[in-house]
């Protein structure tokens, strides 16, 4: 895993944890889980990333440090992962999650006039807002489930490329 690259990148955990806005999280922020690279709080974080990108609230950033402060996961990681939904690939998301919901909940598919603003968010009628919320939910869900598998199989496959390494390395130094 690239490790050195990503722990370059990243800030100082205890930078982080001075950070104003975070520290509504308080002691929590001390767990050493949440800034650890490792499998499982690499694929967690990944999980709860992706699902946070793909709710329709604000504050996204927060929803997933919250998240990952309560599932013990990288929380550089989660929070970076919210980017995933951004001004630019909201309203096409926005409008597949909406698509998706109509087609689960059996609904005819409607004309939806999407604003990228929190008073065409509060404007939606209870026919376009339960669609919309019901695919995110479903987009989120199969985001996250396909993020948390693909980390922890491509983590495997990388572990086992280096014990593969590792041994062909102790096999042609024997020969010598």
């Amino acid at each position: 895993m690239p490790k050195k690259l990503i722990k370059r990148i990243f800030p100082d955990m205890n930078r982080i944890r001075q950070h104003k806005s975070l520290r509504l999280f308080g002691d929590r922020l001390h767990d050493p889980n949440l800034w650890h690279l490792n499998r499982r709080s690499v694929a967690g974080a990944f999980a709860v990333g992706l699902f946070s990108a793909f709710v329709p609230i604000p504050l996204q950033m927060v929803f997933a440090a919250f998240l990952a402060t309560l599932f013990r996961c990288n929380l550089p990681i989660s929070v970076l992962l919210v980017w995933i939904s951004n001004p630019i690939t909201t309203p096409p998301l926005a409008l597949f999650a909406y698509k998706l919901g109509n087609w689960i909940l059996g609904n005819p598919p409607g004309n939806l006039h999407f604003e990228f603003s929190i008073d065409w968010l509060f404007s939606l009628s209870s026919n376009a807002l339960q669609p919309l919320l019901l695919g995110s939910l479903i987009m989120g869900c199969v985001a996250s489930l396909l993020g948390y598998i693909s980390v922890r199989l491509y983590w495997r496959y990388y572990v086992l490329r280096i014990w593969e390494k590792r041994r062909r390395k102790s096999i042609d130094n024997r020969k010598k």
